[in-house]
């Protein structure tokens, strides 16, 4: 049976300190060069059929940030995008040091028309940011992943 819409799966890495913070990615590529408020986004990746979600989550987070995720990972509720794709989360407690991000690349024709090809990377930088200002950073559909991980986390509930 094919699936009608697209899937997607990623990691919501987070952080306890003085606040709570979370790993936030900002996409690469021309289109995204300027925009940042309602831009950042979870790492993720599209999930190719009859493949497994957390891996092919902890598989897009390492090649979209050059880290590996390793601990005990909690599933957030999926969420739907305008598109009808739907998108999987985990989160998971880590305090990473960011120095070695590096991201892998995608191939556009750029500038449009121009009949030239350029690389640009994926994700062109990742950060740490409190919730509140992630929740301005990230994409609006993306926010509710913010408050299930601080519902959790001011539950104690989380591993």
């Amino acid at each position: 049976m094919r699936r009608t819409k697209e899937i997607s799966a990623g990691l919501l890495a987070f952080r306890r300190g003085n606040a709570l913070e979370v790993l936030l990615a900002h996409p690469g590529g021309p289109f995204w060069a300027k925009k940042d408020a309602g831009a950042w986004t979870i790492p993720k990746g599209i999930v190719e059929p009859g493949a497994d979600l957390l891996t092919t989550a902890r598989r897009e987070f390492t090649e979209e940030t050059n880290l590996v995720a390793e601990g005990d990972f909690v599933a957030l509720t999926p969420l739907k995008q305008k598109s009808g794709k739907v998108v999987h989360a985990w989160a998971f407690e880590a305090d990473f040091d960011l120095a070695p991000f590096a991201s892998n690349t995608f191939e556009i024709e750029w500038p449009p028309k121009s009949g030239q090809r350029r690389s640009f990377p994926e994700i062109d930088r990742i950060a740490y940011f409190t919730l509140a200002m992630a929740m301005e950073k990230i994409v609006n559909y993306q926010q509710p992943f913010l408050r299930q991980l601080e519902a959790r986390c001011s539950g104690e509930s989380f591993p």
